[in-house]
């Protein structure tokens, strides 16, 4: 049996871990040399072990077996990261769904998005790494249909993130992964982002935000305390603390916030979108928020008062968000909508748990079989439906 069972379950966040050749075998033949190399100061896996598993071509067959046997139960507890199966080659990939059980699943990277959201680089690097990622990611989900590649596109550069989304849209992957900053100076909801908001809208491609695109740290005065410093909760001092965490929603929330007050959900009644292992505690206080800003501030801003729908109903419409697995499903439902959360496992890295399903089911209990069947998978068919329609 796999550790799905009997459910039909939509995976909205999984993930491969990049070797460090990723981005040069993938990019052009003029920028392999001008990539920067992908930090693995934040991961799991050195460089080392990296350059090792490239030039083995994988685990060893006899490892992959016995991860195998463990079935799908034993599979989600059982190792993570790079060490988990499927974590970076897409024949074990399948392998692993097929234990797993998930119908669909979206796969973001892990490790290159700090390459591509570098608005540091020069703009021609940048998007040439972007390009690099999009082709790798479609090559690792391109033998499985329930494999769904979310592209990376830094949105720097107006015309240069279009030409890269059209590139993205022939080659037909399923989602595009954008940082939750400022687009190169400007509001996100710019007018000249405008086509890149419409073409994802007629194309039904919805766009994702992702814990990775924007720091995830506090600036370091606010660690200092006169105290030792602390470590993160991977025993490390470069991923998130307790501190990090209490503003970690404050620019997925900004971003969001920017989109629905310079009228990009309005003007886009079709464009579709997910905020992805940023958790969901601060959704109901945002949609409530905005709903009474619009009110108040609407007196002072005429753009505000144009508006058809509330930015509630904008949100509950064309957008989702994944809580954590630590987060009461139920109670997040009471204070808003069945319609806005989405299940996510994030195989294989350890930030998902050992019992993402389990867990989850605590937490489901007080809810009604409708509002149940939506978070499995009924709200990830509507975000995805049109990309789900085109992959079968």
């Amino acid at each position: 049996m796999t550790y799905a069972a009997q459910r039909r379950l939509l995976d909205a966040d999984s993930h491969i871990m990049e070797l460090p050749d990723f981005l040069v075998t993938h990019a052009d033949p003029g920028m392999r040399d001008r990539l920067p190399p992908i930090d693995y100061s934040r991961s799991s896996m050195d460089e080392q072990e990296g350059w090792r598993l490239a030039r083995a071509g994988g685990h060893d067959r006899a490892y992959a077996d016995e991860l195998e046997a463990l079935g799908g139960d034993g599979l989600i507890r059982g190792p993570k990261e790079e060490k988990a199966l499927g974590a970076f080659d897409p024949a074990d990939r399948r392998r692993a769904l097929d234990l797993l059980g998930f119908e669909r699943q979206l796969v973001f990277s892990t490790l290159s998005g700090t390459v591509v959201f570098d608005h540091r680089l020069d703009p021609e690097i940048q998007y040439g790494a972007a390009r690099a990622h999009n082709r790798g990611m479609a090559a690792f989900c391109a033998d499985d249909e329930r494999l769904m590649a979310v592209a990376s596109i830094p949105l720097q550069d107006p015309a240069l993130a279009i030409g890269e989304l059209d590139r993205v849209i022939a080659e037909g992957l399923h989602a595009v992964w954008v940082p939750h900053r400022d687009a190169g100076g400007r509001s996100p909801g710019h007018t000249d982002f405008d086509p890149f908001w419409g073409r994802l809208a007629e194309t039904g491609i919805p766009f994702v935000i992702h814990v990775g695109g924007y720091p995830l740290q506090l600036p370091p005065a606010w660690s200092n305390n006169g105290k030792p410093a602390v470590r993160d909760w991977m025993g490390g001092g470069e991923n998130v603390r307790g501190k990090d965490f209490t503003a970690l929603h404050h620019a997925p929330e900004r971003f969001l916030s920017a989109l629905v007050l310079d009228g990009v959900f309005e003007r886009f009644p079709g464009l579709r979108g997910a905020s992805v292992e940023l958790g969901a505690g601060w959704a109901p206080a945002l949609l409530e928020r905005l709903d009474d800003l619009v009110e108040i501030f609407g007196r002072t801003e005429p753009a505000f008062r144009e508006l058809s729908r509330k930015p509630s109903e904008q949100l509950t419409e064309q957008f989702a968000f994944t809580p954590y697995v630590f987060e009461d499903v139920a109670k997040l439902v009471r204070r808003s909508s069945p319609a806005l959360y989405l299940f996510s496992s994030d195989y294989p890295h350890a930030e998902g748990g050992r019992n993402p399903i389990g867990r989850f089911e605590k937490t489901l209990s007080g809810l009604e079989e409708p509002e149940r069947t939506a978070f499995w998978s009924g709200n990830f068919e509507r975000v995805f439906a049109r990309v789900l329609g085109r992959a079968a």
